[in-house]
């Protein structure tokens, strides 16, 4: 077969013509895939808290690539937050391609949420579920409803964490702060991100029918302001040595959005610099 023969391959990557819905959007990594994702051409729905103004995001998303852009304030542990979310989303932009479940959670106290296993309460435990696991549910279930009406398939791409694939090695924690907070990863992170993967694996095949694509994200640790001993400790774990930077995330994620990973779902795609490797 001759080259001009073959398809032409230069817009697979592109988002023109589709909405996206990033939840947490406005937060360490969502504000980078918000971006990346305008900057392919997607009409873009920041949803985030009222505290973190999504809308403000919206708006220089739109002025920096010129495509329609909204903030949506939207709790995704309340249906009724979820459900306004969607209809706002359809009425403004025209529908739901692409739906990035990224907000997570740690509890309203942030001492309780790193108390140990033995301490922990049930009552922070179960804060974050609604936001973690309980919220990805309710934003999948309404828009992958809307995916299924417009009839032109879809993905959904969770944002996971290698924690939720295999435990933290408690060591690197030791003398770690992060913006000048002792830190750890309790285990409630952990459990809640492997569900996720488990809604995911679940979704892909229960949606596959509908061409609606449902794979994981899973990032390693990303830089955002832990201190040097941290830092130092993770990139020792890593082939590639080091902490990722938020940026580094979102190239996997405008190819699960875009038609070049058409054939791609059920999947988790690690960027973990290697960790998984060994």
């Amino acid at each position: 077969m001759s080259p001009d023969q073959l398809p032409d391959y230069r817009d697979i990557f592109s988002l023109n013509g589709k909405v996206a819905v990033v939840t947490g959007g406005s937060g360490i990594l969502g504000r980078h895939f918000c971006s990346a994702l305008a900057a392919h051409g997607a009409r873009v729905a920041v949803a985030d808290v009222a505290a973190a103004k999504p809308g403000d995001l919206a708006e220089a998303l739109q002025a920096r690539y010129g495509v329609p852009c909204i903030g949506v304030e939207c709790d995704v542990s309340s249906e009724p937050s979820v459900n306004a979310l969607r209809d706002q989303v359809v009425e403004r932009l025209g529908g739901v391609h692409v739906l990035m479940n990224n907000a997570a959670f740690n509890g309203n106290d942030p001492v309780k949420a790193d108390a140990p296993v033995e301490e922990f309460e049930l009552e922070t435990w179960r804060e974050v579920m609604a936001v973690n696991v309980e919220g990805a549910f309710l934003m999948a279930r309404a828009l992958g409803q809307v995916m299924i009406d417009q009839g032109q398939g879809g993905s959904i791409i969770q944002t996971c964490s290698i924690y939720g694939m295999m435990a933290p090695d408690q060591r690197i924690y030791e003398g770690s702060f992060f913006r000048g907070r002792p830190i750890q990863s309790p285990a409630i992170y952990s459990v809640s991100k492997a569900g996720l993967h488990g809604l995911s694996f679940y979704l892909a095949s229960y949606w596959a029918k509908h061409g609606i694509r449902v794979n994981s994200l899973v990032p390693g640790g990303v830089e955002s302001g832990q201190n040097e001993a941290f830092k130092q400790r993770y990139g020792n774990r890593i082939p590639l040595g080091r902490m990722a930077r938020a940026g580094e995330i979102v190239g996997a994620a405008v190819w699960l959005a875009s038609d070049a990973s058409t054939y791609v779902t059920g999947q988790a795609i690690h960027v973990d610099g290697g960790l998984s490797a060994w």
